[in-house]
């Protein structure tokens, strides 16, 4: 591999959207040629950085796709925050795929990433029925997604875990210096668990943008008014009778990541989800909570082993 594929390459797709169109950022890492895919999708208000340590070990296997949703980093923003919302995310997904011309697909996504992932595996099996249905469609239309890594999110989420995340999203926060956030992040954001100081620094890099002197979050504030929207009790049950049910379609090997201190990810929705779908296996991951951040040998070793199938 040329040492301009062990870097991230900045590239971009233009997706619709019911007023027009937008730019998705994704960072490409590894041979841009590679049919064998693995995307890489982050939580609600981080960006495809996230991934950077799973991505650099997994580009001499994989071409690694790792975007930013739209309203985060180096994505447009909506102008119409009703458009940030899973459906949406899920069309920018199948877009990004159609234009990727992969021929194997692995995904991962951490929490929203995650639940993307999971209306994206509905979309799959209503593909698969079209495809039984309309003799029309060659058969190679499909989503050739081969394995599924959900890193501590699953169909049922804790509501008072939500009504945490209500609490801090849409607020401007801002540092004066890149190890001053760091700093900050290492005790508010415990909850991804334990992590070398050099870590903690490559993470806040990867959720924030330099403006001026200032170090600043790197998403649209705006999309607290469609989390909110998504948090109401009528929105959650029948999100989650609908992900119970994509995840029940999942015909590839899964992987759960769970952080033992979840507090969005119970244990008790870890072992309902292994017995709801025989292709499951768990992974816990003592001393973190929300969620696993990815960057330790130990986690990007669990990655790789189960995309190798060792």
């Amino acid at each position: 591999m040329s040492a301009s594929q062990q870097e991230p390459r900045l590239k971009f797709v233009t997706c619709a959207n019911p007023q027009g169109f937008h730019r998705m950022a994704y960072w490409e890492w590894g041979d841009p040629h590679n049919k064998k895919v693995l995307i890489c999708v982050h939580g609600l208000t981080r960006t495809g950085r996230d991934f950077d340590e799973v991505a650099r070990r997994m580009s001499t296997t994989h071409r690694v796709i790792c975007p930013d949703v739209v309203g985060r980093g180096a994505s447009d923003f909506h102008i119409n925050p009703d458009y940030y919302a899973v459906p949406f995310y899920v069309a920018d997904m199948l877009t990004l795929i159609v234009h990727l011309s992969a021929e194997h697909i692995d995904w991962l996504g951490t929490s929203m990433g995650g639940l993307i992932g999971l209306g994206l595996m509905g979309a799959r099996s209503q593909l698969q029925m079209s495809l039984g249905h309309n003799q029309f469609l060659p058969p190679q239309t499909q989503l050739p997604i081969k394995h599924f890594i959900l890193n501590d999110v699953g169909p049922r989420l804790e509501i008072q875990a939500l009504d945490c995340i209500g609490d801090y999203i849409g607020k401007k926060v801002t540092f004066d210096t890149l190890e001053e956030a760091a700093q900050t992040l290492k005790v508010v954001s415990a909850s991804f668990g334990p992590m070398s100081d050099e870590h903690w620094l490559a993470f806040a890099r990867a959720g924030l943008k330099q403006e001026g002197t200032q170090w600043v979050t790197q998403y649209d504030l705006k999309l607290a008014d469609s989390f909110k929207i998504a948090n109401s009790s009528t929105y959650l049950e029948v999100s989650e009778n609908l992900l119970w049910a994509c995840y029940t379609a999942i015909d590839c090997p899964i992987l759960i990541i769970h952080g033992e201190q979840s507090d969005l990810l119970s244990a008790q929705t870890v072992e309902q989800m292994l017995a709801f779908n025989a292709r499951a296996t768990a992974k816990h991951i003592p001393l973190t909570g929300h969620a696993p951040a990815l960057l330790e040998t130990e986690q990007v070793d669990m990655v790789q082993d189960f995309l190798l199938d060792k």
